[in-house]
């Protein structure tokens, strides 16, 4: 499955972005879903991640609250709906693909390209 994500931007503190991660090659309903991102000088750190159904999710808890994932399988889609942010979520946001693992601690095998969020104070 090849993975694209989109959707980043410069934004302001406490403004809303909305990530999109657009998948082709597989049906997206094959694969969990998570959002990764990697800060300036950071390693990769897990954001949230989505059962393939959609049913169940999981966040980090600097995000919960304010990240909300969700996914469209007909449009093979999944996005990263971010509320209020911050500057310190700026950052490289990485969609990946897991067809296994429990919620939570997918086994992420296909990754997208990274869309760049920055957050001005």
């Amino acid at each position: 499955v090849q993975l694209q994500a989109s959707g980043g931007g410069l934004v302001q503190a406490g403004d809303s972005l909305r990530l999109s991660c657009a998948a082709s090659g597989r049906p997206l309903s094959s694969y969990h879903m998570g959002w990764l991102r990697q800060a300036p000088g950071k390693e990769r750190e897990f954001v949230g991640s989505i059962s393939r159904s959609g049913n169940s999710a999981y966040y980090t808890d600097s995000v919960k609250g304010r990240f909300t994932i969700s996914r469209d399988n007909a449009k093979n889609t999944v996005y990263l709906r971010m509320n209020s942010l911050k500057p310190e979520d700026t950052a490289v946001y990485y969609c990946a693909a897991a067809g296994t693992g429990v919620l939570g601690q997918y086994e992420y095998e296909y990754w997208g390209q990274g869309t760049l969020v920055t957050v001005s104070s």
